[in-house]
């Protein structure tokens, strides 16, 4: 799902971590599915709220494990938009593997399962190439997908540091067509994301 049907998204986060590994945050975003009114979800606010624990667990790998709650205030009460997630990750130099877990998913999809792979490559000291590959795994096809409880999501991304911005141009896209997301073709076309970014 696009964030904003090809339009500027506005996102922004707040972190906290302390020394032993425990972190809180916050991170919203403005959103657009492309659904109507009678779906229940056509809220304009994406809000998601998380706690987990992160460390290393050795040279040059390191533990991710923690508890995610999507809320989008600004649906309708006839399908349930929001949602909760566990969640953990391992990594080992630029790879990370990972795996999400929903008991209800996104519009009552019931049980979820999300595997997931990212690897960057360093290029310099001012680029990187940022590669994913996503399986979403459904257990109730009939309310999420039209034919199938699956579908691969993946990206690559080109990015940059320069003038104390962070800079990004990446290629996304699923293996799903128009008849398997409620008929909408745009919505799962491939696409091109720019993203600007700034940490403070």
């Amino acid at each position: 799902m696009r964030p904003h049907d090809e339009d500027i998204a506005i996102q922004g986060g707040f972190d906290y971590a302390w020394d032993n590994g425990i972190y809180i945050g916050t991170w919203g975003s403005v959103v657009d599915f492309d659904l109507t009114s009678e779906d229940g979800l056509n809220g304009s606010l994406e809000l998601d709220y998380y706690v987990g624990w992160s460390s290393d667990v050795g040279e040059n790998s390191a533990i991710d494990v923690g508890y995610l709650y999507y809320d989008y205030p600004g649906d309708s009460s006839v399908l349930e938009g929001d949602y909760q997630e566990i969640y953990g990750s391992f990594s080992f130099h630029d790879l990370t593997v990972g795996i999400h877990y929903s008991d209800d998913y996104y519009a009552e999809s019931g049980t979820f399962f999300y595997y997931y792979a990212d690897y960057s490559l360093g290029l310099g000291d001012t680029f990187s190439l940022d590669f994913h590959i996503g399986l979403n795994d459904f257990d109730d096809k009939d309310v999420f997908l039209s034919d199938g409880d699956s579908y691969v999501d993946y990206s690559v991304a080109l990015s940059a540091s320069w003038l104390a911005v962070d800079w990004s141009v990446a290629w996304v896209g699923t293996d799903l067509d128009g008849g398997d997301y409620f008929e909408l073709d745009d919505l799962v076309d491939d696409t091109i994301v720019f993203t600007v970014s700034k940490s403070m």
